[in-house]
């Protein structure tokens, strides 16, 4: 078949010509696992592999599924055919590419500007995506006229859907892109190769226990290139030679074969919701070796890979001292917590409806916590702390529950006892560095975590010692099958609901031991009690409180204790808008031209909805772009705190809401991977929109609200202002920056 004159223009290059497009105009919807129909546009590898029918989050497939991890599970086209993957670049004799015809069915039915979608499109993250084979796609069109990509949002540019077609007629060619490490940071792999890899006994536990502590991490050097980003792997080769990678379901199963921990480059597009940075350099390898190895202990024998060596790391892992083990944890706390709150890989609402939607997270100090201080201590709690999810037989899932279930419950009992008599002091808080205070927040069905106590005074606080966070992260993060069937994705959810509650009745003996019974059960309100009866401890009321709080009022006033005394390590010390101490509720920091807007917005974090309704029709993360009179702009975060009697069950949390009782937080800054909405507004404007959203009390005032200052997914500029968010990224956290995910994008 002769060519057409398009596929016989000048050939085009994938990195140069292609990726830009796919980055801009694809990226924030086909990333990671939640890629519609798995097809990842992050990368030429993405694109090559195509899509596949089925999804990767599936809650309640009752058998486990096979894993298609994107540079991992398969290398080659070839590979991942024999995986049920589809070509979405291939022409047939009579017919262009899928990926060509679903770019002409986008365009064949460009939206009206900047209108509200039909409401027959179903844009939701569970919608069901039918992902056509190709001789599927005719009966697909049909069926579904707004149904061609980019979906449901203002689609390509002339030229690039040219770029695209004219690409596709020329068979898609495709060029890989690689980069080198600098010499600086070749220098550094290959110190932390070396160290990783030691040959002792004690260096090779060592070096399994980091390996499966920073396997998900997106690693950079201090003074390393700002877009260079590594990830620890297995792989069959040694230092110096191509990577060789090894998969397993998971990071501490058997490897099956000898093994080398090795720095892979990342070399696909950075999104912001899998970009979980860790930062390596010189001083952090002398901390981890000071950690770990001054101190003299003895291993005799390498623990092996199994069920109960995944199921409780804290006896696989027992000869490394606790202390260093906690400390390296403690050091990059944020990191840590990241992972379990804004993963699991990149989705979050596997299990964020076990927590509230707003809380401070705190730490105990190495130096007061029993399981690091006292080895008799940790020699009984140890066979206690193993956690379910190992084995997902569905038969055996309630006699597995009630195992786990009545050892973690034993351990507690064990730890109260052991705590019991010892007053805590403000002392036993760590404070180390400026990730000793966290603020978590959930935007429903995903959640973001941030250095400094953000916000009003939340309803509740975690105080997390070394077994409460290592057990958080085992359980759901390197335990965590996102492939999974339903046995182990509901035992690894009710198993973290016992350890948020453990983390509260840990803060609650820092308050005096009177309040806490009350305190608690208003945590546990309603069904909540029965929860309390059934499946948790109870609350130590004897023990007292060396810290001295009222009894009225005690949330509060350990509030202000804790800001006053950690002020120093607070990274948001001071947070006027959501906790305004006087009458001027603005960043002392702040532009002059933004004190008048701060003082209206701060009106929108002082009332809950009870006497602010719009609140109701606010999605979970409103952005509010404000510019400047000198042509800048700032980001703010509207964010909303829904509230529930409370968070004890699975299944029901529509029946637990408290809608009345929902607030707003305002970050002076952009929070969150998974925007709602966005509003794009002069500072001059700001006083006059929150009035507006004062005054709204319907949905259609809402709607008004939308159509005056909203970025609709329509708007004719939706991508320049999508993409202004990540490029304020850059300028304000460049290490922090990446595509943000439009999945959760609303139609407002």
């Amino acid at each position: 078949m002769a060519l057409s004159p398009l596929a016989m223009a000048e050939p085009l290059s994938y990195q140069r010509d292609i990726q830009p497009i796919f980055t801009a105009k694809c990226v924030a919807c086909h990333a990671c696992y939640d890629s519609p129909c798995q097809l990842n546009l992050g990368s030429g590898e993405g694109a090559e592999r195509g899509a596949h029918k089925l999804p990767v989050y599936n809650g309640t497939r009752t058998q486990a599924q096979d894993t298609t991890r994107l540079f991992l599970d398969a290398q080659g086209e070839a590979a991942w055919r024999r995986k049920g993957f589809h070509s979405v670049l291939e022409g047939q004799s009579d017919q262009a590419a899928l990926m060509a015809r679903m770019l002409e069915l986008g365009r064949s039915q460009p939206l009206a500007p900047n209108v509200r979608l039909p409401e027959s499109l179903d844009i939701g993250i569970y919608r069901d995506n039918q992902c056509p084979l190709p001789d599927e796609f005719a009966a697909y069109a049909k069926a579904n006229p707004h149904g061609g990509m980019p979906f449901a949002v203002t689609g390509l540019s002339d030229e690039e859907y040219a770029t695209l077609q004219r690409w596709l007629a020329q068979g898609a060619p495709l060029d890989s892109r690689s980069w080198q490490p600098s010499p600086r940071e070749q220098v550094q792999i290959s110190d932390w190769e070396g160290f990783l890899n030691g040959s002792s006994l004690r260096e090779q536990l060592v070096g399994r226990w980091l390996y499966e502590h920073l396997f998900l991490a997106h690693l950079y050097f201090e003074d390393g290139e700002q877009t260079h980003f590594f990830q620890l792997v297995r792989s069959r080769t040694p230092s110096g030679q191509p990577i060789d990678p090894i998969a397993t379901r998971r990071p501490n199963d058997d490897p099956g074969t000898d093994f080398h921990y090795r720095l892979r480059p990342v070399t696909d597009v950075i999104v912001h919701k899998t970009h979980i940075t860790y930062p390596l350099g010189a001083a952090k390898l002398a901390r981890v070796k000071a950690l770990f190895f001054a101190e003299d202990w003895d291993l005799e024998q390498l623990p092996g890979y199994g069920v109960g060596r995944r199921a409780n790391p804290f006896a696989t892992f027992e000869a490394i001292p606790a202390r260093a083990r906690y400390q390296f944890m403690l050091d990059n706390a944020e990191y840590f917590v990241r992972t379990f709150i804004r993963g699991p890989v990149c989705r979050g609402q596997i299990a964020t409806d076990v927590i509230r939607d707003q809380f401070w997270v705190l730490f105990q100090d190495p130096e007061h916590d029993q399981y690091i201080a006292d080895a008799d201590y940790r020699r009984q709690a140890t066979p206690l702390l193993a956690m379910p999810g190992q084995l997902d037989n569905l038969g055996d899932l309630w006699s597995l529950w009630l195992a786990y279930l009545n050892k973690r419950n034993q351990y507690e009992e064990l730890r109260r006892e052991r705590y019991s008599g010892a007053a805590t002091e403000w002392a036993q808080i760590w404070r180390g560095n400026d990730n000793a205070l966290l603020s978590v927040f959930r935007h429903h069905d995903s959640a973001s975590v941030r250095k400094g106590l953000i916000g009003a005074v939340p309803q509740t606080l975690w105080w997390m010692d070394y077994p409460l966070l290592e057990r958080t992260y085992y359980q759901l993060v390197v335990n965590f099958d996102v492939f999974g069937n339903v046995s182990h994705q509901a035992q690894t959810r009710l198993y973290f609901d016992l350890i948020r509650n453990g983390a509260e009745l840990n803060f609650l003996r820092l308050l005096p031991a009177d309040s806490r019974q009350a305190l608690l059960d208003s945590w546990y309100e309603g069904s909540g009690q029965l929860k309390l009866w059934l499946t948790y401890t109870g609350v130590d009321t004897r023990t007292p409180s060396g810290l001295t709080l009222p009894q009225e009022g005690v949330l509060p006033a350990f509030a202000a204790g804790l800001l006053g005394r950690f002020e120093s390590i607070n990274a948001l010390s001071d947070d006027p808008l959501n906790r305004c101490g006087g009458a001027a509720c603005v960043r002392a920091d702040g532009p002059p031209a933004l004190r008048e807007a701060e003082q209206a917005l701060r009106r929108l974090a002082a009332s809950p909805a009870a006497g602010l309704p719009v609140i109701h029709q606010m999605p979970d993360v409103t952005l509010l772009r404000v510019s400047l009179p000198d042509g800048s702009r700032v980001i703010y975060t509207l964010l909303r705190n829904r509230a529930h009697s409370n968070v004890a069950f699975m299944l029901g949390e529509s029946l637990r809401y408290q809608p009345e009782k929902d607030t707003l937080t305002v970050y002076p800054g952009l929070l969150g991977s998974y925007p709602n909405f966005l509003f794009s507004l002069s500072a001059q404007e700001v006083p006059a929109f929150v009035a507006a959203l004062e005054q709204a009390g319907s949905a259609e005032a809402f709607a008004d609200i939308a159509s005056r200052w909203g970025i609709r997914r329509s708007h004719p500029a939706f991508w320049d202002y999508f993409h202004d968010l990540s490029a304020y990224l850059r300028e304000q956290e460049p290490r922090e920056a990446g595509v943000l995910d439009m999945n959760r994008y609303r139609n407002l």
